[in-house]
């Protein structure tokens, strides 16, 4: 590996391609575009660009910030008027107020919009409208009871755009290096700050994708063997960390005023991807989720090659297969095991962005490259949870890289099944939001949307399955959640399961 100085422009000669850092993200290395790359990132930038949100200075007062205690909601009258029936889209404007209970007049806030019944364990998404103006819409199929959760005020928002662009080292890896009885630890990161040390650089050739260390003081590059999480890097200013806490401040007397009905606006019908009953997964997009025992699973599995790429959530697929099935496959780097029903499954962790695994640098696009396909080979792959406080940008790339890889794979094996696992909400805390929160999975879910829109490719939609769910969000969603995901898989690729 050539080792060089982070002082700018760098090329590397030895590689197929350049690796460069850009004005917007000096920190930051990101692989090159072909023009026709460039055109479509400008386009999903633009696609997925959040609105304007308020700015956060040193003397803001959080009492400005938007307080879902004190905003207002109306239900809309329906559009064409008439009687309301089950299935009618149900329109709900919502009102933003501060801590005074002042109107707010911009938009920004990321909301969240489900409906619920508790006794049919019945739950659909919604969608949020942003008229940025203070005001939203939310809309719904009308089904059952509904919520509208905040996730975050707008002026968090402004903050977790900060963030992505002066704290892109704020989460960072480290590398060991080892020859024979000599070991040293490095910082690792596809943003680096400037530094005379010596680089180690790590970019892929295939893929182009950049990766760097600082080079241990007395070992070659050439000596790492593992690959972890470092750690994180204290990122908010003052005052800021209130923004992301469920602490109110204190308020004056609010006066609550009274709700007035407003003249409903015409928006495109929503629909979502499904729904729950009695906490089953029923699909509206065409495809029917059947459900699947043990022995249907071996049934459907039977001769199958399924491969599973990406980070623990996808694993948590793999995982419930390996239970399911009477030959167990043991966790490792890469696992690959028949069992005696002749079916092979493997899990390969390889975003080059991992946080808790000691693997070495691996590429989806890579391992699709060297995969014949056919139609007895699956892949299911997810690319989300460790990408959240890195510039758009390099999630984009990634994606365009794993897009080629697959139409390529399915140029080759026009039968290969593929199927996209997308992101899903998390937990909330306070330091998961600022590096990884719901806000940046939002923004990357959209840009996979819209990436591999259009493609010969299947969609596990993770996001409403979580938002629709009952239980507690979290990073690894709950075992019923995951059982349906995989009813969904299995539907894919079993479709005249009986």
């Amino acid at each position: 590996m050539k080792v060089f100085t982070l002082d700018g422009n760098v090329t590397f000669s030895q590689h197929v391609y350049s690796v460069f850092l850009t004005s917007r993200h000096n920190l930051c290395a990101f692989r090159p575009l072909s023009p026709e790359e460039a055109v479509e990132e400008e386009f999903i930038l633009h696609s997925i660009a959040w609105p304007e949100t308020p700015p956060v200075t040193l003397n803001f007062s959080l009492k400005n910030t938007t307080d879902p205690s004190c905003s207002k909601f109306t239900i809309l009258p329906k559009v064409g008027g008439g009687q309301w029936s089950i299935g009618d889209q149900l329109e709900v404007r919502i009102i933003m107020k501060d801590y005074y209970c002042h109107p707010k007049t911009s938009g920004g806030d990321a909301l969240l919009a489900r409906l619920r019944n508790e006794a049919l364990d019945a739950g659909v998404s919604g969608q949020v409208v942003d008229h940025l103006n203070g005001s939203y819409t939310a809309v719904f199929p009308l089904v059952w009871e509904g919520r509208v959760t905040l996730i975050h005020p707008s002026e968090a928002i402004t903050v977790l755009r900060r963030l992505n662009n002066e704290s892109l080292d704020r989460v960072f890896f480290r590398s060991v290096f080892r020859s024979g009885s000599v070991t040293e630890t490095s910082m690792c990161n596809v943003c680096l700050r400037p530094t005379n040390m010596p680089v180690c650089n790590y970019t892929d050739i295939r893929t182009g994708e950049p990766w760097f260390c600082l080079k241990p003081k007395s070992l070659s590059c050439n000596a790492r063997i593992i690959h972890s999480m470092g750690g994180y890097l204290p990122a908010l200013k003052p005052l800021e960390d209130k923004l992301f806490s469920f602490t109110t401040p204190e308020t004056e007397k609010r006066e609550k005023g009274e709700e007035k009905t407003q003249t409903a606006e015409k928006h495109d019908t929503f629909r979502p991807s499904g729904f729950y009953y009695k906490g089953v997964w029923k699909s509206l997009g065409g495809t029917q989720v059947y459900q699947f025992d043990t022995q249907s699973i071996i049934q459907c599995l039977s001769g199958k090659v399924v491969h599973f790429y990406g980070d623990s959530t996808i694993r948590q697929w793999f995982e419930y297969l390996n239970k399911a099935l009477p030959g167990r496959l043991s966790l490792d780097k890469t696992f690959t095991k028949f069992s005696q029903h002749n079916t092979c499954s493997t899990f390969c962790c390889v975003t080059a962005i991992i946080s808790n695994m000691k693997y070495l640098l691996r590429y989806i696009a890579n391992e699709l490259d060297n995969i014949h396909g056919g139609s007895n080979t699956v892949i299911a792959f997810t690319v989300w949870a460790h990408f959240g406080n890195f510039p758009m940008e390099f999630y984009i790339r990634r994606l365009l890289s794993i897009r080629s890889a697959v139409l390529r794979l399915l140029a080759r094996a026009p039968d290969t099944l593929v199927v996209i696992r997308t992101g899903n909400l998390k937990s909330y805390d306070v330091n998961g939001a600022i590096n990884n929160g719901d806000w940046y999975a939002l923004q990357r879910d959209r840009a996979l949307r819209e990436v591999f829109k259009g493609m010969n490719v299947d969609l596990v939609d993770a996001w409403e399955m979580t938002l629709a769910h009952r239980l507690q969000h979290n990073l690894h969603p709950a075992p019923p959640i995951i059982k349906n995901m995989i009813n969904v898989l299995l539907s894919y690729i079993c479709p005249k399961h009986k």
